[in-house]
């Protein structure tokens, strides 16, 4: 599909917010705006009511999902029992590393509230990059540089409270 085709099919406003919102996550950061427009057409707006599972831990459904409105929950089933790990707000970026291969969730996501997400899935995500195939190694740096990031926090913010966090820290190592 070529970009003059996307632009004359697709709902302005609503094309133009998931631009927009493409634009500011980490994970498409380092990619041109063409390639940008295709996943703008390409995203799909999904609700969910409270209380819906938005996906499930052990479960592989490709999908990343931008929360733009509304507040979920991130648990992790331990034993059989729910654990809460933290709620999620509108602007969060979840599930890139799905699109990137087959794996299954670590945790699931719980909409606290009526909750509107942007999702992409992973068919979608690799047909388009197979278009551009240059473009891997930028999702690839956005997503290291990411990964660095968060373990320089931790270490920053946690390090010295959490004794046993420690040993297993080293995400950067991969």
């Amino acid at each position: 599909m070529s970009l003059s085709e996307i632009n004359k099919s697709s709902p302005s406003s609503e094309f133009q917010e998931n631009l927009e919102i493409l634009r500011q996550i980490y994970f498409f950061s380092g990619l041109p705006l063409e390639t940008l427009k295709i996943f703008a057409y390409l995203c799909t707006r999904e609700k969910f009511k409270q209380g819906e599972h938005i996906f499930r831990q052990d479960e592989d459904d490709g999908q990343a999902f931008f929360i733009v409105e509304g507040k979920a929950r991130l648990e992790r089933k331990e034993n059989g029992v729910p654990v809460e790990i933290r709620d999620c707000q509108a602007g969060e970026f979840l599930g890139g590393l799905t699109l990137l291969g087959e794996t299954g969730r670590l945790f699931s996501l719980k909409s606290v509230t009526e909750t509107t997400c942007l999702v992409l899935n992973r068919e979608k995500f690799t047909k388009t990059m197979e278009q551009f195939p240059g473009l891997m190694m930028k999702i690839c740096k956005a997503v290291s540089q990411s990964i660095d990031s968060w373990e320089r926090r931790f270490l920053t913010d946690q390090g010295d409270q959490c004794g046993q966090c420690m040993e297993r820290l080293g995400v950067t190592l991969i």
